[in-house]
């Protein structure tokens, strides 16, 4: 089982604060770390749209940033140089976000992460598919699947 430690979670913050200028301006904030996934949140006031409810932008960008995180940690964890980037996602907006909101992105079956990490070691870059959501009241309000790119540098380029 895979897990993380406060030091990475704290690299992860820096990495975050320093590399991804938006999750400033979002209020991003490492939100918890389970065997289940992790969960970044985000303040309703700086992600605030014209009808009182939270900018489908800002909820594209924590979902997206979750999965992103999620990773970020899986390849920093194993000290393989990597860089993440997205490669396409679908969202389904099922409902208003009307408060503070966390994206909870599940952590990948454990036979996933060993044939991404095999795939990555040996080719240099591999995808990985993962699911996140934002729940309000114990509905799903936004779901979120993306597929993400990890490329060492030995790789060809994207």
């Amino acid at each position: 089982m895979l897990t993380f430690t406060t030091n990475q979670l704290d690299a992860l913050r820096a990495t975050l604060a320093n590399e991804i200028p938006i999750s400033n301006s979002i209020g991003l904030a490492i939100a918890s770390f389970d065997q289940n996934g992790l969960t970044l949140s985000a303040p309703l006031a700086p992600n605030i749209n014209h009808k009182d409810t939270a900018f489908a932008g800002s909820l594209n960008a924590v979902l997206t940033l979750a999965g992103w995180s999620m990773l970020w940690l899986i390849v920093y964890t194993e000290a393989i140089p990597a860089k993440v980037v997205i490669q396409d996602s679908t969202i389904r907006y099922l409902r208003p976000v009307t408060r503070d909101f966390c994206a909870r992105c599940r952590m990948p079956k454990p036979g996933e992460i060993e044939r991404f990490l095999l795939m990555l070691c040996r080719k240099g870059r591999a995808r990985l598919e993962l699911q996140a959501e934002i729940a309000e009241d114990g509905t799903i309000a936004v779901a979120f699947s993306g597929r993400y790119v990890v490329q060492t540098p030995r790789a060809d380029p994207f």
